[in-house]
């Protein structure tokens, strides 16, 4: 059975990952970090997406067996109002020490004076996949509208400030369920699973 490594020590995405691969009769293994050593400090400083997925990915494989693969993904949500802002940076657009709450509020803040109709903006992820030598990505994007001020106390990052296209609540607020189909990152998950399973790699 083939192992991939996800570089992550979230288990959510770990099972999330590893539940859809099962779902589509693939023979991989998900496994985390911690079974190499653990993920190393790896500085993001690439001005995509894919260049950031790629630095972690290639940061995990460095500690690793050859013969394994490697998983990373990188994400965030571009504004257009802002030009694409927080962008690479939604982590950490506060400073490098903040949290959701100060990324929130900054966005709110810089978005104060920006009308309904041009709030729109989109999730953004990215997986990079190192298997056999060799670099895959898979790209997922979910449109939507930034509001003028959280709703839901579910999710994380940007998601209270976010509504998707279609729904009648924002990230923090629609089930999980709902959440794991539409999106970016399932998304993007869905087109690695479709991958896998065409034989390519395997």
């Amino acid at each position: 059975m083939k192992t991939i490594y996800l570089a992550s020590g979230n288990v959510n995405k770990l099972r999330e990952l590893q539940t859809a691969l099962t779902n589509a009769g693939l023979p991989i293994r998900v496994s985390n970090p911690d079974e190499i050593g653990g993920m190393p400090n790896v500085e993001e400083t690439g001005s995509t997406f894919q260049a950031n997925a790629l630095l972690k990915a290639e940061g995990l494989r460095r500690m690793g067996p050859s013969e394994a693969w490697y998983l990373a993904d990188d994400s965030g949500i571009e504004i257009d109002a802002l030009g694409g802002r927080p962008g690479v940076i939604s982590a950490r657009y506060a400073g490098l020490e903040c949290d959701d709450e100060a990324n929130n509020d900054k966005v709110i803040k810089e978005m104060s004076e920006v009308p309904e109709t041009k709030r729109t903006c989109r999730f953004q992820c990215v997986l990079a996949l190192l298997a056999k030598e060799k670099e895959h990505f898979f790209s997922g994007t979910c449109e939507g509208r930034l509001l003028f001020e959280g709703r839901g106390k579910d999710g994380f990052g940007y998601d209270p400030l976010f509504l998707p296209i279609g729904s009648a609540g924002t990230f923090a607020e629609i089930l999980p369920a709902e959440k794991a189909n539409i999106s970016h990152r399932a998304r993007a998950m869905s087109k690695l699973i479709n991958w896998l399973g065409s034989g390519k790699v395997l």
